[in-house]
């Protein structure tokens, strides 16, 4: 007698019905499972990069930064680029892996929040370095020397940081910046705004008469004809700050990797090109040495 399609026989000659589609579906879904659980070593293996560096997502350098601060970065054309980027990028080469960035407040920086948490292996935001921040977060050697600029609409009558001052003139400034933290310190009480963008259209609108901000973040701005025939910059201030890169504190082969990637910039010209590109003329101490 034929056995019925899709039916066995068990033991005692009656018919068993083969597996539905449903159930063989499960059956491998456990299996692959099962399997899964016997080789979790592999998962921690796909998240370490060249060097022996452990990364927070397989196969990518995961970056924070804070969106929009050109030219270290902002979208643009649909994608996040600017002189931070490309340096993080060349990280990644180092690495082996792609870059990819997650936008996220800038207070976050400070504490190294998403680094401790590990949504995040390194921190690029254009980001001061001070002794506050370094309570929290690890450094990378310095790459690039900053100064404040104070921007004013031209038809302001405002000629200085120090007039904005005997005028009472409303000042601006990004939030949790250290342009504000300056301002605070000369005596104002500055007008905060959440990003540099916001920080422009304060300007623009006339919320504010004047604003400090990073000298790059306003040579980007200048680089716009209108936004050259509207303000004009009245004070540059050397604060000697310099800016770095983060990692979260303890991780020494991230940080060795990240300052293996600048110094390697520095010497075969890669940084001045990038400097160029995003930046301007190139001033041989807007790269200081590595500490």
């Amino acid at each position: 007698m034929h056995q019925l399609p899709g039916h066995r026989r068990d033991a005692y000659g009656f018919p068993r019905p083969a597996l539905t589609r449903p159930a063989l579906t499960l059956a491998a879904a456990l299996l692959l499972a099962a399997t899964a659980g016997c080789t979790s070593s592999d998962d921690g293996g796909s998240k370490t990069a060249a060097g022996g560096v452990k990364l927070a997502k397989a196969g990518q350098l995961t970056t924070c930064t804070h969106l929009p601060y050109p030219p270290f970065q902002s979208e643009i054309d649909g994608k996040v680029q600017g002189f931070d980027v490309s340096l993080i990028d060349l990280v990644a080469k180092e690495l082996g892996v792609k870059q990819t960035i997650l936008d996220t407040p800038f207070e976050n920086f400070k504490t190294g929040a998403f680094l401790n948490s590990g949504e995040c292996d390194v921190a690029a935001a254009g980001m001061t370095i001070t002794a506050e921040r370094k309570k929290n977060v690890d450094f990378s050697d310095p790459y690039f020397d900053a100064t404040q600029a104070v921007l004013v609409d031209r038809n302001s009558g405002l000629t200085s940081l120090a007039d904005v001052k005997a005028k009472g003139a409303k000042l601006g400034a990004q939030a949790q910046t250290t342009g504000e933290d300056y301002a605070k310190k000369q005596g104002f009480d500055p007008v905060s705004f959440e990003s540099s963008d916001a920080v422009l259209n304060g300007l623009r609108t006339g919320q504010v008469k004047a604003v400090i901000i990073d000298y790059p973040v306003v040579q980007g701005w200048l680089k716009t004809k209108a936004n050259a025939d509207a303000f004009k910059v009245v004070d540059n201030l050397n604060t000697g700050e310099q800016y770095g890169f983060t990692v979260k504190k303890g991780n020494t082969k991230l940080l060795a990797a990240i300052n293996k990637a600048l110094a390697q910039a520095r010497s075969d010209g890669t940084y001045k090109t990038l400097y160029e590109k995003w930046i301007g003329p190139y001033d041989a101490a807007a790269s200081p040495a590595a500490s």
